[in-house]
């Protein structure tokens, strides 16, 4: 993770394992905060930091997953949002751009929900509005719970369009071959307390009221989360927008980088909007 600096540090009673780049770095762009996809380790996203260095990004491995230590208890998107608020605290920050991919945009969601003056402008990647979802491709999911998708790479390679949706033509078994190199598997306890985390959780009822200028982000052959729950986002959230890959699948963060660091920057560039002044004017009077 080159430009990565990465440290386990103790935070809300738990030791995570974190790695921040460039926040040392004046920079015009606020840091971006990443929650990740269940049982992923930093090095999966890692590329997305490396591919925008005009900022600042910060993330940590899951309890369990990566190399954070088992968690003791199991947590909920309340404890984890505080923990993370916690986080950006011990840093200086006190205000980022919030972003998540998959089970780490339920996370994002309820972040910018739970802590709103922290949150300038949210971007979801391949995520849904929790259980109250429209459920994707079922090989996918059998493929998904199966632990081996971790520890056997042939299995990964073999199910990999299964798992993942479609890939870019050039380049397919690259990306591939990269991605698989770069998991860890999670611990067995830390992989069931993050899929306890969002069991029964939804965000559907508190996205009308989310007032953050948001980027909704989906892969047209997602085989997991299906393009329809970026549409219920969309129609949900008021300040919303929807950017689609065609031909992309779960992972299009990574098999379309370029036209996704593209989408992202020209969301994340774009001046405020006079709501987003407003907001900007009446917090910092508060």
């Amino acid at each position: 993770m080159d430009g990565a600096v990465v440290t386990m540090e103790q935070v809300g009673g738990r030791t995570l394992r974190i790695a921040a780049w460039r926040l040392d770095m004046p920079s015009d762009h606020l840091p971006v905060l990443f929650f990740n996809g269940i049982g992923a380790n930093i090095e999966a996203v890692a590329p997305l930091a490396a591919a925008m260095p005009e900022r600042g990004f910060i993330m940590f491995d899951m309890p369990g997953t990566g190399e954070s230590p088992d968690p003791v208890v199991p947590y909920n998107p309340f404890i984890m949002s505080w923990t993370a608020s916690q986080l950006l605290a011990r840093y200086g920050l006190d205000r980022v751009d919030v972003m998540g991919v998959s089970w780490g945009g339920a996370m994002a969601q309820h972040f910018a929900l739970q802590h709103p003056r922290m949150t300038r402008r949210l971007t979801l990647i391949a995520t849904t509005p929790g259980i109250l979802m429209v459920p994707g491709n079922p090989a996918a999911f059998t493929k998904m719970a199966d632990p081996r998708r971790y520890v056997d790479p042939d299995f990964m390679a073999k199910h990999f369009k299964t798992l993942y949706g479609g890939l870019t033509a050039s380049g397919g078994t690259d990306h591939k071959a990269n991605h698989i190199s770069r998991l860890k598997p999670p611990s067995p306890r830390g992989y069931v307390y993050q899929l306890m985390c969002m069991m029964g959780w939804t965000s559907l009822p508190a996205l009308p009221f989310m007032k953050k200028e948001t980027l909704i982000m989906m892969g047209e052959d997602d085989q997991i989360v299906p393009l329809a729950n970026g549409k219920i986002l969309k129609a949900m959230i008021p300040n919303s927008r929807l950017v689609t890959f065609a031909g992309g699948g779960h992972l299009f963060l990574l098999t379309h980088a370029d036209e996704s660091v593209a989408a992202i920057r020209e969301f994340l560039d774009a001046p405020d909007t006079a709501k987003e002044r407003a907001r900007q004017a009446k917090r910092a009077a508060a």
